[in-house]
Formats: structure tokens, sequence, C-alpha cells
């Protein structure tokens, strides 16, 4: 268990801004079925996915990075922070991290900045380590980004991943307050399992391949994805792992009043809420406008939920993500009274 507040020292992360940011380009159900060989029925029927957004071509995850970040910025009334993450697996070079450009592109030059790889549960990843900053006194405000332009990496003709993925970003501030106030962040559960690193990879790219001396096949360097043993992980996984965080903030799954889980696919989704006795109605999804936008998925569903007014002020909320490495996290907050920009 990490940052359970029991034990804690330091200041809690409060979260006090919240903005997001979709490229204008549509791929609807029915834009894949007239080039590929599925139907949109198909699509909608195992993936709840009516249509996903994709970047234009010259487009990259630092410029949507940078599109949340301004509106996350804008929602906290704040132009400074001391440290940028962002979770992404999709940066702009293997090298080097693209939080420095980012930083830099919003005026933040001289903070500090990394990028967190944590593929679809890196939001949280990323959501921790500002929560560990902040309470270890290294920093007071600490911009969170998850963006991901999977559209990069996935095969154009894999009707499976080209039908879940989009492309999107969101982020938060956070900054030092009390453990006790709304907004504050809970205790998080994290963990991962690399034995089952083969569910979710791109297999060619990294040190591995290019050391073997070998010419990797050209699908290869596309994302893959075993779709029955990932659905089973990830309900598995962030069950698990909601309870954990749960236990460690003192709630019950009825204190729960929303539920924002990864947005991987409506069936994980429902096949969680049923594992963990939640009743539907508090399961917040947006997956079938937006798909599945890995890092970003978290704080898009929870900027459509405030804006729609299905997330209130004062309302208990559990996040819970689960993605390659397999990696996964939970944390809860008390949500607060914001302005989504």
């Amino acid at each position: 268990m990490i940052g359970d507040r029991a034990h804690a020292s330091g200041p809690a992360a409060v979260l006090t801004g919240l903005g997001s940011w979709l490229p204008p380009r549509v791929v609807t159900n029915h834009d894949l079925a007239t080039r590929m060989d599925t139907s949109e029925e198909w699509i909608r029927s195992r993936t709840g996915i009516r249509q996903r957004h994709v970047i234009e071509p010259g487009m990259s995850t630092a410029d949507l990075a940078v599109e949340a970040a301004e509106r996350a910025l804008k929602s906290a009334g704040r132009t400074d922070v001391d440290a940028v993450l962002l979770a992404t697996a999709t940066p702009d070079r293997l090298c080097p991290a693209t939080a420095p450009e980012v930083a830099s592109r919003l005026g933040l030059s001289g903070v500090a900045a990394f990028d967190v790889g944590a593929v679809c549960a890196g939001f949280v990843y990323a959501l921790a380590v500002g929560n560990g900053l902040i309470s270890a006194g290294i920093a007071e405000h600490v911009l969170v980004i998850g963006a991901d332009t999977f559209s990069t990496i996935i095969n154009p003709e894999d009707r499976t991943t080209v039908a879940i993925f989009g492309d999107g970003a969101g982020a938060m501030t956070l900054q030092a307050g009390q453990p006790t106030e709304p907004g504050a962040l809970g205790p998080f559960d994290l963990g991962s399992d690399g034995d089952l690193a083969e569910l979710i990879m791109i297999p060619a790219g990294g040190s591995k391949q290019r050391s073997s001396g070998c010419r990797a096949p050209e699908s290869d360097h596309y994302f893959t994805m075993s779709g029955k043993p990932v659905f089973q992980n990830a309900v598995l996984r962030m069950a698990e792992s909601s309870q954990r965080a749960l236990t460690a903030a003192g709630w019950s799954i009825q204190d729960v009043d929303k539920l924002v889980g990864h947005q991987a696919n409506s069936r994980i989704l429902a096949a969680l809420a049923q594992r963990l006795d939640l009743p539907s109605e508090k399961l917040v999804s947006n997956i079938h406008r937006v798909g599945n936008t890995s890092a970003a998925s978290i704080p898009l569903a929870l900027a459509d939920a405030v804006s729609s007014a299905d997330l209130n002020g004062d309302e208990r909320v559990l996040i819970t993500s689960f993605g390659g490495g397999l990696a996964w996290g939970s944390t809860t907050l008390r949500w607060p009274e914001l302005v989504v920009v």
C-alpha cells in the first residue's frame, strides 16, 4: 500500500484543476466498417464504442498534452507549477522524454519534468508520483497529464485494436493541502506482474529486439493485445486493487458514489462493477464517444462527468486502472468543486 494518510507525515496532494482535450477528427464505427472486415454492430456489441478521436498527420502526443494541460491550469487559476508529469505510452521520441518539451511549451522551463510509463495505468501511477512529491515536500504544485496517440502505434489492418483505441489527453493540477479537505487524494494501491508482459506489448523497437541483431517484421512494430486474458486480468486486478484502496481509506464499497475505471471497454467496466457489487448507475463511462484513450482515459472520463453534472462536489470517488506491464493502480478522493475548462 502506497500513500496511506494514516502513516504519512507530509501534506496531502489536493486536486485543484482539471482539463481535457480531444483532437477534432472523429472516426465512427461506420467509417471503419466501410474500409475493414467489420460492422458497426460488431464493434459496438464487443466494446461499447461508437466513435473515437484521432490525430491529424503531423500532430503528436505533446500537442495533445499541451492543450489539456493549459485547460487544467486555467481550471486551477494557475500559470506555474513545480513539476510536470506526463503519463504516456506514445512519447514523441524514444529519447528524450516528452514531458520537458511539454513544460517548455507551457512556459514552465526549468521545472522538474519527466514521463511515466505504465500504459493504461499510467495516469494513476503519475498521480501517485505527484502525491509523493507533494507529501515529501519536494513540490507544492504538480501538473499531472495523461496523453496518448495510439493511432500512431496500432496496425491499421487490425480491426480489434483499430476499433478500440482513440487519441486524447487529460490533465490535473495538484497542490499541497490537508488530508481532510475535498480533493485530497487518498491512499494509493499500485501493483504489477511482469510475467504477463507479453499480453500487452509492442514486440519491436526496444533494446531487446535491437540487440538481437535480427530485423523485426513490420507487424512487430505495432501494438498487440491478447483479448481474453487481458479481460480476465483487468477485471480481477482492478477489483482487488480497488478493495485494497478502499480498505486503506476506511471506506466500504457502499460509501462509493462514483467508480471511475480505466475506459478499456464497456464489458470490462460492467464486469468490474459487478465484481465489486456496485450498482451500474454509479459507474462513470464515456467510452462510447472516445474509445480507449490509454493514459488519458481517466481524466477524460472525469472531465466529461463533471461537465455533464454526473459527478458533483463532495461525492466519494473510487479511481482504478489497468494496463500493460501488467500494471494496475487505484486511489480514492472526495470530489472538490471544480470548473472544467
